[in-house]
């Protein structure tokens, strides 16, 4: 875990999208980024859970965030494209990408897998995210300092039986990391990809079910590290995979 006692001011200016921001980590992310002074976009599936967390970060007096819902398992490129738009248009720029929602998928023996559901969680872990970094990317590249974080996983690092596509799509995530790294390289933007390791959040509870939850890290213990990684303390850091714990 890094030991990171961010600024309170650390993205003041900044204007952040949160993907999966209705709950878990992104939840926790996108509070915190809001805490240290940016204007959050929430983007998530569900509109009840993107407004309680609009709803927090009102109360607690920090930059009004904006929400954008969407299911990746559907969305289309022209509907990342209209996104990029308005965000250009609203805010001239964007600071930070935070690729958090995820699909887990089913668990089991490889001749088990199931095509259908391969695909879809490709499409929500891996196509979905390509089609959002193309999107946005010009827009990125109109900000004076920009961090696209991409969220990995012990398992698309070493692979690990029964973990199927879940663990295709985080392999194949890294390489996108990886790829748009170099091609970022000497830019204003920069990419990484971070492990968040096992958190408690609802994710964990579904491959786990008889694991307690309360020996388990919170998503608040893993923000030191998805602090630093979108404020300016990072410039310069490129390509790199870091682990949350």
């Amino acid at each position: 875990m890094l030991e990171y006692q961010a600024a309170k001011e650390l993205l003041a200016g900044k204007t952040i999208l949160v993907t999966g921001a209705g709950d878990g980590i992104g939840r926790t992310a996108a509070i915190n980024y809001a805490k240290h002074g940016a204007t959050v976009i929430l983007l998530g599936r569900t509109v009840k859970k993107l407004e309680a967390v609009y709803d927090e970060i009102e109360q607690a007096g920090y930059p009004t965030p904006a929400i954008v819902p969407l299911d990746l398992k559907g969305a289309t490129e022209q509907n990342y494209q209209d996104m990029a738009e308005t965000i250009a248009e609203q805010f001239g720029h964007l600071d930070g990408l935070l690729h958090n929602a995820g699909q887990l998928g089913a668990l089991g023996p490889f001749e088990h897998i199931d095509i259908a559901s391969l695909e879809e969680v490709l499409k929500v872990n891996l196509i979905s995210q390509v089609m959002l970094t193309k999107a946005l990317l010009p827009v990125m590249r109109k900000a004076p300092s920009a961090s696209i974080l991409f969220t990995s996983s012990s398992v698309g690092r070493r692979g690990r039986a029964y973990w199927g596509p879940y663990a295709f799509s985080k392999f194949a995530t890294e390489g996108m990391m990886q790829v748009l790294a170099d091609e970022c390289d000497g830019s204003q933007v920069r990419v990484n990809s971070i492990n968040p390791g096992a958190t408690r959040t609802g994710m964990r509870g579904k491959a786990y079910p008889s694991e307690d939850p309360q020996t388990l890290k919170t998503p608040q213990e893993l923000m030191p590290t998805y602090l630093y990684l979108m404020g300016d303390d990072s410039q310069g850091v490129n390509g790199q995979q870091f682990d949350a714990q």
